[in-house]
């Protein structure tokens, strides 16, 4: 299909004449001449691309174009997130299992995990790169009375709704929401964790921002960076052409890592551990978030009115059922095994391994005493 047709296409999904179950398969058709392009060249072509792309990214600033994330979601209000998410407004990947039956309980099990991995202990300082709405930040509140968290964002309006939500909740005196771009983030303290979901997508020099992360990381701190990524391959959300419109509209400047990535840049901080969470996760959420915007469809309509005062609100009510409906394309490809959620801890280069320390800590106690650490992130108990 040329660019012209594309672009004809497009104009035809934007104005809602192309039947939702045709527009699933046309996504599935774009991600599988997306692996395609991508596989063209062979290893060896890969590779080199790899390469490349890694050089320039190491020239350039740790976040490209943060005005635009901003502008196309974060400082869209609250009350659109409000008729979308789940309620502790877990705006990433959630997970589901057979305990999981709706999204509230998806996010629940999703924030478990990630303190599970991050190794969360109560008392912890805990730094939030990428804060989002504060699922994370008032989970670790709530979850864990005693640690005290910094949450960073770039939008205002995030964290004014983040304060807002700790003070009615009653723990507003231990998190602490920054408004950063974080070209420019620094912060003259350390942390025993330090955690960011979904941020490292909207950065391209991981390098220089995993050498901050050092720093801001005690000497036997640990780092978990949640991200989704491609199984193989790293690549750009572009901006031009019809076939990267989610790239034009809400990603721009944004990086989709292949899984192995992130294992390229280990100067400061080395990899211990890494999880995987099936591709499945994130269709079932993304679906999930469909299923909210149909409930509320005319509350959405309303606010968009507002929020794109010059362009249609059906128009705009269409583009963010198409980024979830590509979402769910994308992720469920292959039965999630072709894009996935991947979690990895780094830890100091040279720092005794926190899994040995954790190990340590519950052999050295009675049986049952002490749980109020790891169980309440979701590890089973003892007894």
């Amino acid at each position: 299909m040329n660019e012209r047709w594309e672009e004809r296409v497009l104009g035809w999904i934007e104005a809602g004449w192309v039947p939702e179950a045709m527009l699933r398969r046309m996504i599935r058709a774009l991600c599988r001449r997306r692996i395609r392009r991508l596989a063209s060249g062979g290893c060896e072509a890969a590779c080199d691309d790899a390469e490349a792309l890694m050089r320039s990214s190491l020239e350039g600033p740790v976040a490209p174009v943060p005005h635009k994330a901003n502008e196309q979601h974060y400082e869209v209000p609250a009350s659109v997130f409000d008729r979308m998410l789940g309620t502790r407004r877990k705006y990433s990947c959630c997970y589901w299992d057979a305990s999981t039956r709706d999204l509230d309980a998806a996010e629940t099990r999703s924030l478990e995990l990630t303190c599970e991995h991050a190794g969360v202990r109560d008392g912890d300082e805990v730094l939030e790169l990428g804060c989002g709405w504060g699922a994370l930040s008032t989970f670790i509140a709530e979850r864990y009375p005693n640690c005290r968290i910094t949450g960073v964002s770039n939008s205002a309006s995030q964290r004014e709704y983040i304060e807002a939500r700790a003070r009615r909740a009653g723990f507003g005196d231990r998190i602490r929401i920054l408004t950063a771009d974080m070209n420019r983030f620094d912060i003259d303290h350390r942390f025993d964790r330090i955690v960011s979901i979904e941020m490292f997508e909207h950065m391209r020099n991981y390098r220089a921002l995993l050498r901050r992360c050092r720093g801001w990381l005690k000497d036997d701190g640990a780092l978990l960076v949640h991200v989704f990524c491609h199984r193989h391959f790293t690549y750009p959300f572009d901006e031009e052409g019809a076939a990267n419109w989610m790239g034009r509209h809400f990603f721009s400047g944004g990086l989709m890592p292949g899984d192995d990535w992130l294992l390229r840049f280990q100067e400061d901080l080395v990899v211990t551990r890494q999880w995987r969470w099936s591709g499945d996760h994130y269709r079932r959420t993304a679906e999930a978030w469909l299923g909210q915007m149909a409930i509320h469809r005319n509350e959405l309509l309303t606010i968009f009115r507002e929020v794109y005062p010059n362009q249609s609100p059906e128009l705009w009510y269409r583009r963010w059922r198409m980024l979830y409906l590509a979402g769910a394309e994308m992720f469920g490809a292959d039965r999630g095994e072709e894009w996935w959620v991947s979690h990895y801890r780094f830890e100091p280069r040279g720092a005794e391994r926190l899994d040995e320390r954790l190990h340590l800590s519950r052999a050295e106690r009675p049986m049952g005493e002490g749980r109020g650490e790891l169980v309440a992130a979701g590890e089973p108990s003892l007894e």
